[in-house]
């Protein structure tokens, strides 16, 4: 955690801030004593403006599904993150066998969501 927040730090006093942080492994939102939204969190206090973390385990294949369609979705100029997010998850609950929760519900925006 500490070295996560000294690399996203480096961003803050730059022209250009750090826009956004994808942590795509499992429970990388999930808060414990340290940080309250575990590396999301981190990230976020360390000086990113926006962070996409997850909650709980993830299972691989629909973690893949869910990023590749949110940065294709982002591609497009006037999508914001959570419109992104929210169609990569529409995506994931359109394939067979990914329609329950627990596949692509675990992902969380935190913070910037434009």
């Amino acid at each position: 955690m500490d070295r996560l927040s000294e690399l996203v730090g480096t961003y803050r006093f730059r022209e250009q801030p750090l826009e956004l942080l994808v942590l795509s492994a499992c429970e990388t939102a999930a808060g414990d004593d340290r940080a309250a939204l575990g590396l999301t969190g981190v990230a976020i206090k360390a000086g990113a403006r926006g962070a996409l973390g997850s909650l709980w385990t993830i299972q691989d294949e629909a973690a893949q599904i869910v990023i590749e369609e949110f940065y294709r979705q982002l591609k497009k100029a006037s999508t914001s993150k959570v419109r992104a997010l929210q169609a990569a998850q529409i995506e994931v609950i359109g394939r067979h066998g990914f329609e329950h929760p627990w596949f692509w519900s675990p992902f969380l925006l935190v913070n910037n969501w434009l």
